[in-house]
C-alpha cells in the first residue's frame, strides 16, 4: 500500500475503507464477526483510514439497531495507535431526506456520543457531514478549533464543500480535508481542485465507484431490495445499464490494457488526477478489499490520463446519484 498526506501532516493510506455499507444503506447489516475479520484483514493489506458516521446505523434482523461507529471502535481497538479514524456530525435522517444541526450545541453533543461509540478518548479526523445554512461557517470551525485544543478531535474537514464555504472555515481553523462525492460519473467538484491546492486541503472521495457501477459487477439482472439504497439509484436501472455500456466497455478495455480491473482502473485514474486525492470505497468482500487496494499500484501516465479523460467527456452515461435531499 502506499500513503498520502491529507491538508499538512494527516498520512493515511492511498486507498482508505469506506465503512458506512457494513451497516447502512445496503441492506440489512452485516454480521459483526464478519465484518470484524474484514477490518483486520483490511489493516494488514495497509489501510490506513477508516471513515464512518454516527447516523450510519442500521436494523439487524433481531430488531436492534447497528452502530457503525461501534463496530469501527471494537474491531479497530488493538490498532488504534497505528490507524486513522474518521467519523462526522451535523445530520439525521428522517424519512424522505437529511436535516441538518451543526450548531455549537449539537456538535458537543455530537462528539461525545461518538467518542463513547467509538471507545476512544480521540477522533482523528471530525468532518461536518453536510452544510448547515443556518449556521455560519465561521462558527463551525471555531466549535472545531476548541475541539482541537481540548484534544477531543485531531484535524478536521468538511463533507459536499463548496469554494466559498472552505474559504470562509479555513481562516478560521485551517481545514485538512474534504469529502465530496467523486467518480467517473460524477465530476462536478475537479474545479475545487485549484483551491485545495493552495489551500493544501486533501481531497477525501466517497462513491468512487459510483456506488459500485464502476467495478463492472452489476447487469440489468441485478436485483436488490427495498432496504437498499442501490434499488432506487438512476445508474442502476436496465435503462442506466444500457446508457452506461460505452463506459463499462471502455473500463473493461483500459484494464485489459493494464493488467488490472475496471475497478482499479476507475481508482487509479482519480488518485493520478490528485496527488492528494484519497477514495474510499466500500465493501463487505475479502475480493474487493484487495482488489482496490492492489489500485493505489497503478500507474497511469499523462497521455493515458489524457485519453481517459477525452473518452469521459465525450461520451453517453446515465444519471448517477447524488446523495439524500438536504430538507434543513
Amino acid at each position: 500500500m502506499k500513503y498520502r498526506i491529507l491538508g499538512k501532516d494527516l498520512k493515511v493510506s492511498a486507498v482508505s475503507l469506506g465503512c458506512m455499507g457494513m451497516t447502512h444503506a445496503f441492506g440489512a447489516p452485516s454480521d459483526t464477526k464478519e465484518m470484524t475479520r474484514l477490518i483486520h484483514e483490511a489493516v494488514e493489506l495497509g489501510y490506513t483510514m477508516f471513515d464512518t458516521a454516527e447516523c450510519y446505523t442500521g436494523v439487524f434482523p433481531n430488531g436492534s439497531t447497528a452502530y457503525n461507529e461501534e463496530l469501527m471502535g471494537a474491531a479497530l481497538k488493538p490498532y488504534r495507535d497505528k490507524i486513522v479514524i474518521a467519523t462526522k456530525f451535523g445530520v439525521h435522517h428522517a424519512p424522505d431526506g437529511l436535516i441538518t444541526d451543526s450548531s455549537p450545541e449539537t456538535i458537543r453533543k455530537s462528539v461525545e456520543g461518538s467518542l463513547k461509540r467509538l471507545g476512544t478518548d480521540y477522533i482523528d479526523l471530525y468532518y461536518q457531514h453536510r452544510i448547515d445554512p443556518d449556521v455560519a461557517p465561521e462558527t463551525v470551525a471555531q466549535t472545531m478549533s476548541q475541539l482541537i485544543k481540548e484534544g477531543k478531535i485531531r484535524y478536521w474537514g468538511i463533507s459536499e464543500a463548496n469554494e466559498e464555504y472552505l474559504r470562509r472555515a479555513n481562516e478560521v481553523c485551517p481545514v485538512t480535508a474534504i469529502q465530496n462525492r467523486y467518480s467517473m460519473m460524477a465530476r462536478r467538484y475537479e474545479d475545487l481542485f485549484p483551491v485545495l491546492e493552495e489551500l493544501h486541503i486533501g481531497y477525501v472521495a466517497f462513491s468512487p465507484l459510483a456506488n459500485g457501477l464502476l467495478s463492472a459487477k452489476y447487469d440489468k439482472d441485478q436485483k436488490f431490495g427495498s432496504d437498499d439504497y442501490r434499488s432506487r439509484m438512476p445508474q442502476f436501472t436496465a435503462e442506466g445499464i444500457d446508457k452506461n455500456r460505452e463506459l463499462l466497455d471502455f473500463l473493461y478495455e483500459t484494464a485489459e490494457r493494464k493488467n488490472s480491473t475496471p475497478a482499479q482502473i476507475s481508482l487509479a485514474w482519480m488518485m493520478c488526477r490528485h496527488k492528494n486525492l484519497v477514495p474510499i470505497p466500500g465493501t463487505r468482500k475479502s475480493e474487493r478489499l484487495r482488489e482496490n487496494a492492489g489500485a493505489a499500484d497503478i500507474e497511469l501516465s499523462p497521455e493515458e490520463i489524457a485519453r481517459i479523460d477525452c473518452a469521459l467527456n465525450h461520451m453517453e452515461m446515465s444519471e448517477v446519484f447524488g446523495g439524500a435531499k438536504i430538507l434543513r
